[in-house]
């Protein structure tokens, strides 16, 4: 259980690293600010690729199951950050990415 609690840890700050990054490089190029926002997204997104590299599992794996999280944060970080306010379809397809993560990363498998 500890091992799940870890890895969920590293995924929920991973994701907070690339969405925040990405954030204030898309504030710095599409809504004019000043360009230390870019230059703090830039320095926050290659620390989101330091935190990645933090799980016990393979480079695939991690990265296919992070997508699913990522979809999640993504529009949890739209909604309240952004004031976009996800449908059910958007809560739905969500879900289906966190399972689909769930499963493929933390599911038993045969050595």
């Amino acid at each position: 259980m500890m091992n799940v609690l870890k890895s969920v840890s590293v995924f929920v700050l991973a994701g907070l690293l690339e969405i925040g990054g990405g954030y204030l490089v898309w504030q710095w190029l599409k809504e004019g600010k000043p360009i230390w926002y870019g230059v703090a997204g830039a320095f926050i997104l290659a620390m989101y690729g330091v935190v990645a590299t933090w799980q016990t599992v393979s480079f695939g794996r991690a990265y296919a199951a992070y997508g699913g999280i990522f979809i999640l944060m993504a529009l949890i970080w739209a909604w309240k950050i952004d004031g976009f306010k996800p449908d059910r379809w958007d809560v739905i397809g969500a879900l289906i990415a966190v399972i689909g993560a769930c499963i493929i990363i933390y599911m038993p498998r045969n050595r």
